[in-house]
């Protein structure tokens, strides 16, 4: 047998192009067994579990709560592990005294860089992904209606390159015993204090990867639950995220000893489309307005579709008035029914009781000095009403739900916000008043809200700030005493005059002393 023949009866060899990605391969898993990242996992999922699990399993069983609760705080506990880790490992060539052996290696040293911070980001995102999935299993088992909101997971999980390539330049380029935990410092309070500076709905620091959605709403039972949750947000932070990682790693490839020229003009090129993608990323919410549902609007991201309401089918009680939820909500159908009977029971059988008391969204509006105005709610999705019978008085829940692990409310007061909120909306539908009411309208309305045991405050007094009150004439005017002795009749006398004068009350023709 020749050489000739030999030689095409053995292995071809690789192409180089092929060779060099097994390379950079096997680079790779070596750098995912060395990586201090992987070390550092267990700390990483016990800080998620004080700083992001813990504060979104103590708020009600919805997916937007829990959420929109864990965007806030699971990156900023990934920050100190990956900050910390990435840094170690990009200081490692100076560490160790292996700069000029590591000069002369096969790989540039830009590709070396770029194969360790990629281990480092490996091992992060995949136990944030662990410790996202956790959380999301266990709303899944408690949440009663809906599906995970996926949006605020993806953010958070943006940032963690970022962090990672932010560790690495310090690492590469300051390399000492203080880089560490200096740097890793300072990302968190920078990463924490970022959202401290966003206020309004115009403000650029919403760009923050711990803001999620509208910074002055913050997570809401009435956000993304009646509405789809809007991604223009999100887009515009991936935008930033993505765009300020790539200008980071690409600022590695600088320097001379980086790689070729070619590979360095690569680089700078990197760098100039990352902070292109970042700086378009905070124009873009500079031009965030905040909509109806509490959700921020960015107008060249945002798609018309998802200003259609969600369709569902409300939960109801049986009773007189019929009580109906948003299936999110069918926990608290119970609490709220027993809540309202008293109030109920004021105005049962009258021609104009509202046959259905139906929840529904409420509207959100940015007020002056970065307050949020709450207002009525509107008219839910379609199938929604599908089926209602003609009167259906549309209401919001309070804005706070009690919760076994949220001990700031409790199941008692929340009863007592939903007497007060919707308890005034039944009797005005009822009564018909409005801001142009009589003033037997007034009376007769306070009256029968001081019968079924709501507290009343005159004009110009501060109500209760758990909203467990209501506006009342003040004490001591016609109108008050009035309201006394209507509330004082027994409650079969009350609704005998209100069967009798119920037209005429809401024609405005009864006056103050045609009251009983």
């Amino acid at each position: 047998m020749t050489t000739a023949g030999a030689t095409a009866l053995g292995p071809r060899p690789l192409r180089p192009r092929a060779g060099a990605v097994l390379a950079v391969g096997r680079m790779f898993r070596l750098e995912l067994l060395h990586s201090a990242m992987l070390w550092l996992l267990p700390l990483a999922a016990g800080l998620f579990w004080y700083d992001a699990y813990r504060p979104s399993m103590a708020v009600p069983p919805l997916w937007s709560l829990r959420a929109l609760t864990m965007q806030h705080g699971a990156l900023l506990t990934f920050v100190l592990p990956v900050v910390g880790a990435a840094s170690w490992m990009g200081s490692r060539d100076s560490r160790r005294g292996m700069g000029d052996l590591a000069g002369i290696a096969a790989r540039p040293r830009w590709v070396r860089q770029l194969v360790s911070w990629a281990a480092v980001t490996g091992w992060a995102l995949a136990g944030y992904a662990v410790c996202v999935g956790v959380l999301y299993a266990a709303t899944a088992r408690q949440a009663a209606w809906g599906g995970p909101l996926w949006w605020p997971a993806v953010v958070g999980a943006a940032g963690i390159p970022l962090l990672a390539a932010i560790g690495f330049a310090a690492g590469s380029c300051f390399p000492g015993r203080f880089t560490t935990p200096l740097v890793s410092i300072a990302a968190f309070f920078g990463l924490g204090f970022s959202s401290e500076l966003a206020h309004g709905g115009t403000s650029y620091w919403q760009i923050s990867p711990i803001i999620a959605g509208a910074v002055d709403v913050g997570p809401d039972p009435g956000v993304a639950t009646f509405y789809p949750y809007l991604p223009d947000l999100p887009i515009a932070q991936l935008m930033f995220l993505a765009g300020l990682a790539v200008a980071v790693l690409g600022a590695l490839g600088w320097p001379a000893g980086s790689g070729s020229r070619w590979l360095r003009g690569t680089a700078v090129l990197v760098t100039i489309a990352g902070l292109i993608s970042s700086a378009t990323a905070v124009g873009l919410v500079g031009t965030a307005r905040l909509d109806p549902h509490g959700m921020m609007n960015i107008p060249a991201l945002h798609d018309a579709a998802n200003d259609q309401p969600i369709r569902y089918s409300p939960v109801c009680s049986q009773a007189a008035i019929a009580v109906c939820l948003n299936p999110a909500f069918a926990a608290y159908l119970p609490v709220v029914t027993s809540a309202l009977q008293p109030v109920v029971s004021e105005v049962s059988g009258l021609a104009s009781t509202p046959t259905r008391i139906l929840q529904a969204a409420p509207t959100f509006t940015q007020e002056p000095n970065d307050a949020i105005g709450i207002g009525a709610p509107g008219l839910p999705g379609t199938g929604a009403i599908a089926g209602a019978r003609p009167r259906v008085l549309i209401v919001a829940l309070p804005d706070q739900l009690p919760g076994e692990r949220q001990p700031d409310l409790t199941t008692a007061e929340f009863a007592d916000q939903v007497r007060a909120q919707v308890g005034v909306s039944l009797a005005d539908y009822v009564i018909g008043s409005d801001r142009r009411h009589s003033q037997a309208q007034q009376a007769v309305r306070a009256g029968m809200l001081i019968a079924a045991g709501v507290r009343l405050v005159a004009p110009g007094q501060r109500m209760d700030e758990r909203g467990v009150t209501a506006r009342g004439p003040a004490p001591g005017t016609a109108v008050y005493r009035a309201a006394q002795r209507f509330a004082a009749l027994p409650g079969a006398a009350r609704l005998a005059w209100l069967r009798a004068h119920l037209r005429g009350l809401r024609a405005g023709r009864i006056t103050l002393g045609e009251l009983p």
